[in-house]
């Protein structure tokens, strides 16, 4: 049987999924895309929903803004350390808390407007051959992208190994009735490193909460995770029905986001950040960077599609990986937070956390700054 021709496959119909097949073809509308995923549209997924301004960028470079439009830009954050102390301020530009069931299928809508193929497929199968790659014996493309998630089949399949324990954290999430936090995005640190509550505004009268900790420290499983967000959300009472578990495959693993011609994106190819358990910034960044891959290199794009994602990840990747492992040290969060009085320091704080920061010189200095500030007003 011969097998039906693409130019571009995609395998799941996530943020990164859509951001492959939309952004190959804008810049090639003649091309033939398919976009594939197991689950019919719209669909509940789990995640914090929250779009960072980067986030948005990302969407207008898609031509797909408006998959935030009727939802109010949350331009205040709160953040609190694990000892108690609180700052507010401004997060780096106005962000946008859209449920996933909401944001992916306006995601879908405008891919199949430009043109995009979609089509209801669980992947089982996935072969190279001399021009490509076929996926279920029956779908050629000269590029397959897999952004089908951290438990992706297009991985498994392609042969790359999934992130280390070591370096997946896992979160719970739940939707609650609004309490007294409706406009601002709330985190609270439990302790150092990537364990805290959260309490996004999910709009009307609901919000967005959840818990997230390294998978090495979680001990008791879900009812373990439900019992740190009461205790630390203690105003906020999730509807159980909503409560879903996920993992986190964090971008400190460094993985190789290619094999031949399978391209990764996304939660598939470990980039969630290890700060904040962030990822639709990264998803969208990532599943662009593969499609301008495919597009410039359809013969070899992995190796082009690892250089794009260095050019414009690399430094925030390395930077990342490293405070992470700073952040381990349980006094962590105290320092930042006492440090993010500065307006600055905070501004600069969130764009690395949600979206592609580094830490500059300026930054470096304002946090010591802050640190001898908080030793000298110690009794």
């Amino acid at each position: 049987m011969t097998a039906e021709r693409f130019d571009l496959v995609v395998v799941g119909a996530g943020p990164a999924g859509v951001a492959a097949a939309l952004h190959f073809k804008r810049r090639r509308p003649d091309a033939r895309v398919l976009l594939l995923d197991k689950a019919a549209f719209p669909r509940a997924k789990v995640c914090g929903d929250a779009v960072s301004a980067e986030g948005v960028d990302e969407l207008t470079l898609l031509g797909a803004r408006d998959a935030v439009q009727g939802y109010a830009p949350v331009t205040a954050m709160r953040v609190r350390s694990a000892s108690g102390r609180e700052v507010a301020g401004a997060p780096p530009g106005a962000a946008f808390v859209v449920p996933r069931e909401v944001l992916d299928a306006r995601l879908v809508a405008h891919a199949v407007a430009a043109g995009v193929e979609l089509r209801r497929r669980r992947v089982r199968e996935l072969a190279p051959t001399g021009t490509g790659a076929l996926v279920d014996g029956c779908l050629e493309a000269a590029v397959v992208v897999g952004a089908d998630g951290a438990n992706s089949a297009t991985r498994r399949l392609a042969g790359v190994a999934a992130a280390p324990a070591a370096h997946t954290a896992i979160a719970l999430r739940g939707y609650a009735a609004a309490a007294h936090r409706t406009g601002e995005l709330y985190l609270a640190w439990t302790a150092g490193g990537l364990t805290y509550a959260w309490s996004f505004p999910a709009g009307g009268d609901r919000v967005n909460a959840g818990f997230i900790l390294p998978l090495a420290r979680l001990h008791g499983g879900k009812a373990a995770l439900q019992a740190e967000l009461r205790r630390h959300l203690p105003d906020v009472d999730c509807d159980p029905a909503t409560l879903k578990a996920h993992h986190l495959p964090l971008s400190s693993a460094r993985p190789v986001p290619y094999q031949g011609r399978v391209l990764l994106a996304g939660d598939a190819a470990s980039l969630v950040n290890p700060l904040t358990g962030e990822g639709i910034y990264y998803g969208l960044a990532s599943g662009r960077l593969a499609a301008e891959a495919a597009l410039t290199a359809p013969d070899r794009p992995g190796p082009r599609y690892a250089q794009l994602l260095r050019a414009e990840l690399g430094r925030h990747f390395r930077h990342t990986a490293l405070l992470g492992r700073l952040a381990a040290w349980p006094r962590s969060t105290d320092l930042l937070v006492a440090a993010a009085s500065d307006p600055a320091v905070l501004h600069d704080a969130g764009a690395i956390a949600f979206g592609k920061g580094v830490v500059t010189p300026g930054l470096a200095t304002r946090v010591a700054v802050g640190w001898l500030r908080q030793r000298r007003r110690r009794p």
